[in-house]
C-alpha cells in the first residue's frame, strides 16, 4: 500500500483579513467611543494600521480586528503587533501589525522535532521550503499527527493541507 501524507503549512487567507479589516473599520466609524478622536484602521502596505488619539483607544481598535479575525476563522497567532504597545507620533498613536506566513527554519525543525519525540513511530516528516511534509504507512498515524500539532503550544498559526 503507498504511503499516505499531508503538509503542514502557516499561510493567512488575504481575502478573509481584508473582510475583517472592512468590518472593523466599519465598526469603528460607528460606534460612539470613537467619535471624535481621530480612530481609524487601515492596510499600509503590507502591515494593518492603526491610529487614534490615545493609547487606550488604539488598543480598543485592535481588540474589535481580533474579534472580527476571530469570527472569520483566521488564527490571531498570524497577526504581529511587535510588542504591542502603541507609539505616540504627533497628537496621535499608532500601533502596526502583519502578517506572519509562511514556516520559518527554525519553526518547522520545532514541528518535526516534535513530530519525532512525540509522535507515532513510523511517522517521518521533511522540510521543503516553508512547509513540512508528513508521510506515513498508516493513516490513522497521521491522525494522530495532527492532533499532537493541534494540542502543542506553539506561537504560530498551523494548517494542514494535501492529505491524502
Amino acid at each position: 500500500m503507498a504511503d499516505s501524507s499531508f503538509d503542514i503549512v502557516s499561510k493567512v487567507d488575504r481575502q478573509e483579513v481584508d473582510n475583517a479589516l472592512n468590518q472593523a473599520a466599519k465598526e469603528i466609524q460607528q460606534r460612539y467611543d470613537f467619535k471624535n478622536v481621530g480612530a481609524s484602521i487601515s492596510w499600509s502596505g503590507d502591515a494593518i494600521l492603526m491610529v487614534a488619539n490615545s493609547a487606550e483607544r488604539v488598543l480598543a481598535i485592535l481588540d474589535v480586528l481580533q474579534g472580527k479575525l476571530i469570527k472569520r476563522g483566521v488564527s490571531l497567532k498570524a497577526l504581529d503587533t511587535g510588542d504591542g504597545e502603541p507609539k505616540p507620533s504627533g497628537k496621535e498613536y499608532r500601533l502596526s501589525a502583519t502578517l506572519k506566513e509562511g514556516l520559518s527554519g527554525e519553526n518547522a525543525k520545532k514541528i518535526t522535532k516534535l513530530v519525532r519525540d512525540e509522535g507515532p513511530k513510523g511517522v517521518k516528516t521533511q522540510i521543503t521550503g516553508d512547509e513540512v511534509r508528513v508521510t506515513s504507512k498508516s493513516r490513522d498515524d497521521l491522525q494522530a499527527v495532527i492532533t499532537l500539532l493541534k494540542g502543542a503550544d506553539l506561537d504560530f498559526a498551523l494548517q494542514f493541507t494535501n492529505y491524502r
